[in-house]
C-alpha cells in the first residue's frame, strides 16, 4: 500500500500530477486546486490512496490528511466511484462538504461535474454522522468579515471557479488585505483574480 509520496513535480495536468520519487515516476490523480498549484521541479507531498483493480492500480493524493479520509469516506456511497470522489474534493473543502451534510443540503454536490441528483441525494444520506463536525461559521453566512467572504466567494463562483478554489482565494485575500480593501468587495475581488492567475486548462474551474 502506497500512504503517501514526497517528491519533484514533473509535470501536470487539469486532474493529475506526476511525481519523481526516488528515480520513479508516480502518476497521481488529485483534486484540481492541487494540479493548479503544483509547480513543475517543485516539491510536493501527498497523502494517497491506491486502488487496485482487474485492470489498474490507480493513485488518488491530497495534500490535506482529511481530505483523503473524506475521499474514503465518500467512496463508501452508492454510485460514488474515486473519479466522482475526487470531483467533489476538486470542488468543496472539507468543511464545505461537511456542512452541506451536516444541513441535509445536496445543491452543493448536484453542482458538482458527474454528480446527478439521485447520487447527491444519497451522499447527503449515507455520509450523515460519519463526518468530523464542520469547523464553526463554515458554509454559514454570518456578519462582518464572514459576510465579506461570502460575498466574494460568490463572486468569484459566478466568474467559474469553484467553491472550494473561491472560498481559499476569499479568505487568503482578506487576511492580506487592509483595513481599507476589506470594506470593498470589488477591490478584493480584482485582487483575488490577480492571486488566482489565469486557469491552467480549466483546472481550476468546477
Amino acid at each position: 500500500m502506497i500512504s503517501s509520496l514526497r517528491g519533484t513535480v514533473l509535470s501536470s495536468g487539469a486532474d493529475h500530477v506526476v511525481i519523481e520519487v526516488g528515480g520513479v515516476g508516480f502518476f497521481v490523480f488529485v483534486p484540481a486546486d492541487v494540479a493548479r498549484t503544483a509547480h513543475v521541479d517543485g516539491e510536493l507531498r501527498l497523502h494517497t490512496s491506491l486502488i487496485v483493480r482487474e485492470d489498474a492500480m490507480t493513485l488518488y493524493g491530497f495534500t490535506d490528511a482529511a481530505e483523503l479520509e473524506v475521499f474514503t469516506i465518500l467512496l463508501s456511497v452508492t454510485g460514488v466511484g474515486p473519479k466522482s470522489a475526487l470531483g467533489v474534493l476538486g470542488h468543496l473543502t472539507v468543511d464545505q462538504i461537511a456542512a452541506a451534510v451536516t444541513d441535509d443540503d445536496d445543491a452543493p454536490f448536484r453542482r458538482v461535474s458527474g454528480i446527478g441528483p439521485k447520487t447527491a441525494k444519497l451522499i447527503v444520506v449515507q455520509l450523515a454522522g460519519k463526518l468530523p463536525e464542520p469547523t464553526p461559521g463554515s458554509g454559514r453566512p454570518a456578519s462582518g468579515a464572514d459576510m465579506v467572504i461570502t460575498q466574494l466567494t460568490a463572486a468569484l463562483i459566478g466568474l467559474g471557479w469553484s467553491e472550494k478554489v473561491a472560498a481559499e482565494a476569499a479568505e487568503q485575500t482578506i487576511e492580506v488585505a487592509n483595513d481599507e480593501d476589506r470594506a470593498s468587495v470589488p477591490v478584493l475581488l480584482r485582487q483575488a483574480l490577480a492571486s488566482l492567475g489565469p486557469a491552467k486548462g480549466g483546472s481550476a474551474r468546477g
